[in-house]
């Protein structure tokens, strides 16, 4: 009964990663038809991806402490049926305004999907098994992200962007009825803790003031987001050590392994996040080419991931995981040096090898990362440090969606992204890569950072 429960739990957190992330990148090939349809400039179609990855940020470190307190099995059927009435929602919104708010809704579900997911796979598996189990969900969210591209693409091109959301619907009812049914345990471990309203309230306006701001730099009020959120942020991290029921442990920052990979990976997803958008934008505006065979292109990096995540998993349950993840984040960077030179005149083949060497980096910097943060807590901060990697990721995919933006409107204005404005949009990009380049470098240096802290992994629970 306990294997059972044991796999379940691994099967329904594959199921909610993957799907959480297969609209994340179908929704980047939905956007030009849907920018069409509602009529949006380049601004306001990129924030079709960022407002979710927003929401996502705001609610996931809330989603930790909740999750904890309620259940995670319980935040994760809530997520997950959230999740799914939003999907449904946006099949049938009418609007830019219904649109996103649908979208609001399915960053809500999804943040707390993401926290509860994690937090119940380690809670659930035995420590010597963590790694592969890990890695068996990471797989989740790299077969979505290679499988992906090709449906979504096909879906839209032949059936409207629409279809995407229509796809998912039954398997987030599957995995609904998946917990109900087979998963009898729940796992509380801040049962008696008290929910810290006031931290929510400072976390999210500070981080939704700053990435907002983030993505507005070049105006005054934009400037100004970003320094009253700064400052707000840092009132939540001094406020959160003064109380006795915190949103978020801060202590745990105490620990550098702890630490030193959470800024791997806020740094590892701030430099990556945008090329998923950065290629297709290449592929559909620069060379002309449909959704669908944009989507065929864009298989090549995720899948590869699906195939090293777990490998690297096993790996990281006998290799320090941090070593694994510096060497991921090398290959990575090679990669993003490669496509600092993209532009129509670049050869297919070297885009091709540029996705498989950031394919192979990813995957082996991603699971290492998530085991090295996992591992290095206590087993009752489960919750808060599977809020906290998902909160770095979600950061992290959020701002390097703000570059993508900034630097766009910079470049471009209010212009909408047409065939005819390919000059710029190769510009924008090659700008993008460059900053990612120095990003990435930043996340090897992380990862190292705590190597030889006497803590150890993989502790017994």
């Amino acid at each position: 009964m306990e294997l059972n429960s044991e796999t379940f739990v691994v099967f329904v957190a594959f199921i909610t990663s993957f799907f959480a992330v297969f609209l994340s990148v179908g929704i980047v090939l939905g956007v030009p038809a849907i920018a069409s349809e509602f009529g949006m400039n380049n601004i306001f179609q990129n924030w079709i991806t960022t407002l979710t990855a927003l929401v996502i940020a705001v609610f996931t470190l809330p989603a930790g402490q909740i999750s904890g307190k309620y259940g995670v099995k319980k935040s994760l059927i809530i997520g997950v049926s959230i999740f799914l009435l939003a999907s449904i929602g946006a099949c049938l919104s009418f609007s830019t305004e219904s649109f996103l708010i649908c979208r609001v809704f399915q960053g809500i579900g999804i943040a707390f999907s993401n926290v509860s997911a994690i937090a119940m796979v380690v809670q659930a598996v035995k420590p010597q098994n963590r790694g592969k189990a890990l890695g068996f969900t990471v797989t989740g969210i790299y077969l979505a992200g290679s499988l992906s591209p090709v449906f979504s693409g096909f879906l839209v091109h032949n059936f409207g962007w629409r279809a995407m959301f229509y796809f998912v619907i039954p398997f987030l009812i599957l995995c609904v009825v998946l917990m109900i049914l087979k998963i009898p345990k729940e796992w509380k471990t801040y049962e008696g803790s008290k929910i810290d309203a006031l931290g929510y309230i400072l976390y999210g306006v500070g981080i939704s003031l700053f990435i907002y701001g983030f993505t507005n730099l070049m105006n005054e009020f934009g400037f100004i987001s970003v320094i009253i959120g700064l400052i707000l942020l840092i009132i939540f991290g001094y406020y959160e050590l003064k109380i006795e029921t915190p949103a978020f442990n801060m202590n745990l920052f105490r620990n550098m392994k702890f630490t030193s990979s959470n800024v791997a990976a806020l740094c590892s997803y701030l430099a990556i996040a945008s090329l998923t958008t950065i290629l297709n934008y290449h592929f559909q505006y620069v060379r002309g080419w449909n959704a669908q065979m944009s989507g065929i292109m864009l298989i090549v990096t995720p899948i590869i991931m699906a195939v090293m995540a777990p490998n690297s998993g096993k790996l990281s349950d006998k290799i320090h995981p941090q070593k694994l993840a510096a060497i991921g984040m090398s290959i990575t960077t090679v990669a993003l040096v490669i496509l600092i030179f993209l532009d129509a005149n670049m050869p297919l083949y070297l885009i091709v090898i540029a996705m498989i060497l950031q394919g192979i980096g990813m995957g082996l910097f991603t699971t290492p990362n998530t085991n090295a943060i996992m591992s290095s807590v206590p087993p009752n901060e489960t919750p808060n440090a599977s809020a906290a990697q998902s909160a770095m990721r979600t950061i992290g995919q959020t701002m390097s969606l703000g570059i993508l933006t900034l630097v766009f409107a910079w470049i471009m204005g209010n212009l909408k992204l047409t065939p005819q404005y390919a000059a710029m949009i190769v510009q924008a990009s090659q700008l993008i890569c460059i900053i990612c380049t120095v990003i990435c470098i930043i996340a090897i240096f992380a990862s190292l950072v705590g190597i030889r802290s006497k803590d150890s992994f993989n502790i017994d629970r």
